[in-house]
């Protein structure tokens, strides 16, 4: 078994370096790299960078671009990041890909790079869910998975929850 990880951007992979001039944000490396190395685990895995992207900034081209590499995927298994504004809509593109595939995407609320992120949780949560889905999209936040047409995000609160 090998789980592929792409990153697309978003929250979890936000790092603060910056004080001056635009978004005090970047997108740096993987978090889910950090993630598995406490982890170490006994799965095989590769960790993919690709979009690099703050959510609000990812266009329709870019979800059709990942659509594409994830249909071309060798391995079946697929967690993806993703920032929480966008995530349902990727995931829309997204269950277009079928050939057997289990896609889960995932964020976080608070960067990993802070102490009290979300980050490891919802990782670990879609480790053990791409594992024994059956094919499909999901979405895997705030604790629980559900396909992706199953869930909304509460503006109140900004928690994904189940319709």
């Amino acid at each position: 078994m090998k789980i592929t990880f792409i990153q697309t951007g978003g929250t979890i992979d936000k790092d603060y370096p910056r004080s001056t001039k635009g978004y005090a944000f970047e997108i740096t490396e993987p978090a889910v790299d950090r993630i598995l190395k406490v982890l170490d685990p006994v799965f095989d895995y590769e960790v993919v960078p690709y979009i690099k992207k703050d959510s609000m900034d990812i266009t329709n081209e870019d979800r059709t671009t990942l659509m594409g590499a994830c249909a071309s995927l060798e391995n079946d298994l697929i967690i993806i990041t993703h920032g929480t504004d966008t995530l349902l809509e990727t995931a829309g593109t997204l269950s277009g890909v079928g050939g057997g595939k289990v896609i889960i995407l995932c964020g976080a609320m608070k960067p990993e790079r802070f102490k009290d992120s979300d980050a490891a949780v919802n990782i670990g949560v879609a480790i053990g869910a791409v594992q024994s889905l059956p094919p499909g999209v999901y979405i895997a936040m705030n604790g629980q998975v559900f396909p992706w047409h199953e869930m909304k995000r509460d503006m109140t609160s900004g928690k994904f929850i189940q319709k």
